[in-house]
Formats: structure tokens, C-alpha cells, sequence
């Protein structure tokens, strides 16, 4: 059963412009401060660009994501520029991302602008370094260029994977027996589910960590 192909298929046959989107939503939303958290943003672009079959659709997907990250860039830019260094204190960050915060404020400080185009290619960092660029004071005529060329190469990048993905995928399930996808299949799962385990006890132990510092400094 061509299970993959299936899917593909029927992904593909969807509606272009909401596909596109709803893709450039998630985009927009995971680079906005607090919501990369949540939002699947890299994973949800990985999926619609295996729909990315043609020129003009490949060239679309690109275009609508880094109009989409670039905007939600200077959303978190302003944010940082409105709240400043208070962002750091708040509890979305202290829970999931003052590491991440340290680390962008830290780049920025050494890099400038360049840090805000490299970002762009770190988890957790790509989400924080737009407000901590607001807030380290970072001009905004310098931090506007850097995050454009940075989202422009990382819609390309991300649609190239999610494309040649889809298309190897057919061909790996081609020339799979069933038994063989299935074992393929649970080996995949298996080290989503040891990654999952991994990041969720990181997460505890930088909880615990900040825990400990504010107790210290009670």
C-alpha cells in the first residue's frame, strides 16, 4: 500500500493559495516572539514544500515565506524595542528560552547584524534574536536587511529539503517492501520519540536551574 505517495498525492491536491497560506501563517507566527514556541512553523514548511513540484510553485512557496518571516522578524523586533531587557524576565522566557536569549544577546553583542542574518538559522535563537536585536538597540535599518537576506535563504533552503524529501520518499517507498517501510517507519519514530525525551529533560533541567538562581537570590 503506497501509503506515502497517497499522502503526497492528496497534500498536492490541495488548494495552492491556502496550502500557501496557511504555510506563511505558521511561518509568521513561529518567528514572532513566544509563538515559535508553539508553533510548528519549520516542520509545517517542511511538509507544504513537498508540494513544491514546479518552478512557479517552488518560486510562490519561496516568496510567500520570506515576506512571512521577515515580517514576523520586525513583530519581535518592535516588541523588544517596546518592553526591552524586561522581555528576559518574563515567564514564556524563563521557561523555555532565557539559554536561547543569553545565547541571541550574546551573538548580537559580537556580531551586530550578522548575528540576526545567522540566527535565522538556529532553533529556539531564530525566535528570540529579533526582540533581543530590539532591545540590544540594534538600528533598524541595519536589522531589516540582515533578517530579509536570512529568511529569503532559509525559504530556499527549507523548500529545497521539504521538495527533494517528498520526491526521495516515493522513491524509497518504491523500492521498499511493506515489512521493510514498516521497520523504516518505526526506526523514524523511535528517534522522534528519543529526541522528544531528550529536549523535554533539557527543558526540566533549565527549569531547574532558574529555579535554583532564584532561590539563591531570594
Amino acid at each position: 500500500m503506497a501509503m506515502i505517495t497517497d499522502f503526497l498525492e492528496w497534500l498536492q491536491a490541495l488548494p495552492q493559495p491556502g496550502l500557501v497560506a496557511a504555510t506563511g501563517a505558521l511561518v509568521l507566527a513561529e518567528c514572532t516572539i513566544g509563538l515559535g514556541f508553539i508553533a510548528p512553523g519549520e516542520a509545517g514548511l517542511l511538509i507544504a514544500a513537498t508540494t513544491a513540484t514546479s518552478v512557479p510553485r517552488f518560486l510562490v512557496l519561496c516568496l510567500v515565506v520570506s515576506v512571512c518571516a521577515t515580517v514576523g522578524d520586525s513583530i519581535g523586533y518592535l516588541i523588544g524595542r517596546r518592553y526591552g531587557p524586561r522581555l528576559r524576565e518574563t515567564k514564556l522566557i524563563q521557561k523555555y528560552g532565557v539559554q536561547g536569549w543569553d545565547k541571541a544577546t550574546d551573538i548580537l553583542r559580537r556580531r551586530g547584524a550578522w548575528a540576526v542574518f545567522f540566527a535565522r538559522f538556529l532553533p529556539v535563537v531564530r525566535t528570540l534574536t529579533p526582540a533581543a536585536a530590539g532591545t540590544s538597540g540594534l538600528p533598524y535599518r541595519k536589522f531589516l536587511p540582515a533578517a530579509a537576506a536570512g529568511a529569503v535563504c532559509w525559504s530556499i533552503l527549507h523548500v529545497s529539503i521539504g521538495a527533494a524529501l517528498g520526491e526521495a520518499a516515493k522513491r524509497m517507498e518504491k523500492a521498499l517492501s511493506t515489512g521493510a517501510f514498516i521497520v523504516v517507519g518505526a526506526a523514524v519514530v523511535a528517534v522522534v520519540v528519543v529526541r522528544l525525551v531528550k529536549k523535554q529533560r533539557a527543558r526540566k533541567r533549565a527549569e531547574q536551574a532558574a529555579a535554583d538562581l532564584e532561590s539563591a537570590s531570594s
